[in-house]
């Protein structure tokens, strides 16, 4: 469940241009997983929050892609920035929403290519009549589940796979098993990154269970968050971060600890000390597993633009 928008301003005189950019209209309809609303910010018009079945899933500026609102938004952008050099990526995205985030890797990082895996083909129709097509914008839009659309890609072709998909305020099952992040393995090329957002409220059940499955199949993992998390004070987002490549811990430290939003970082050792006890997700324990289950996944359409 992704946070509620943290207020930021635009510097006078930067205003990127964006393309492939349509007419929001404000205002909510229903579509196959539940109802999409549009929210215009009203202390910016080209600001818009979506929000999925009252959660608000992405904020979009429709003028300015760099700007990212959300804090976990700001989290991954700097996880990318501190393991990542500049320049083009491959990167798949699961789950869609409003596309703040792919918006803003095609702004920053210009070539890349991008695909967004979204399970609902009317959000997916929603978001092109409302921010433009997604090919202009730089990335491909796609109506499928996440787990199946990873199936097609080939193997070592991604250098980046991002997780932010919900049912409600909860990570779908399937998305956080050990086989499904053996298929996301499969995908990443060599030092390629798994970054996943999800909920969690102390003492963060939630990011303890999926670290620990992270572990059996990565290498390297950590989760970072607000330090009131931590602390046990606070309901919010957390981002797991995982790869077969040693994460840069100075560099990770030094990009969380600044900007609107500074998160703490527990990497490797402390973070395999941090899930100790924690039960590993598998497919045959997800009906045991899920206190609150979600829907199933839709069947994959395929709607590119």
């Amino acid at each position: 469940m992704p946070d509620r928008p943290r207020p930021t301003r635009r510097p006078r005189g930067t205003r990127p241009t964006a393309t492939g950019v349509a007419t929001p209209v404000e205002g909510e309809e229903p579509i196959a997983t539940g109802t999409v609303r549009l929210e215009r910010d009203p202390d910016d018009p080209d600001g818009w929050t979506v929000l999925v079945n009252g959660v608000p899933s992405s904020y979009v500026d429709v003028a300015d892609p760099t700007r990212l609102v959300f804090e976990y938004h700001q989290w991954t952008a700097a996880v990318l920035d501190a393991v990542h050099s500049p320049g083009s990526l491959r990167a798949t995205h699961l789950g869609g929403a409003g596309c703040a985030f792919p918006r803003w890797l095609a702004a920053t990082r210009p070539g890349s290519r991008q695909l967004v895996l979204e399970v609902d083909g009317d959000l997916v129709e929603v978001y092109r009549r409302s921010f433009g097509a997604s090919g202009p914008a730089g990335f491909k839009l796609r109506a499928a589940d996440a787990r199946e659309g990873l199936g097609p890609l080939p193997a070592a072709s991604q250098d980046v796979v991002v997780r932010d998909a919900f049912a409600g305020d909860r990570v779908p099952d399937h998305l956080q098993t050990v086989e499904f992040l053996a298929e996301v393995d499969r995908v990443l090329a060599p030092g390629g990154l798994w970054i996943a957002n999800l909920a969690d409220r102390p003492p963060m059940p939630h990011a303890r269970g999926e670290l620990a499955t992270a572990f059996e199949v990565f290498a390297h993992a950590a989760v970072l968050a607000e330090p009131g998390m931590f602390r046990g004070r606070r309901y919010g987002n957390a981002l797991l971060v995982a790869s077969q490549a040693e994460l840069p811990e100075r560099a990770l430290v030094r990009a969380l600890s600044g900007g609107v939003a500074p998160a703490r970082l527990v990497l490797d050792a402390d973070a395999r000390h941090f899930c100790a006890g924690s039960r590993v997700l598998r497919d045959e324990l997800r009906d045991e597993q899920s206190d609150e289950p979600g829907p199933p996944p839709a069947p994959p359409e395929d709607t590119d633009a």
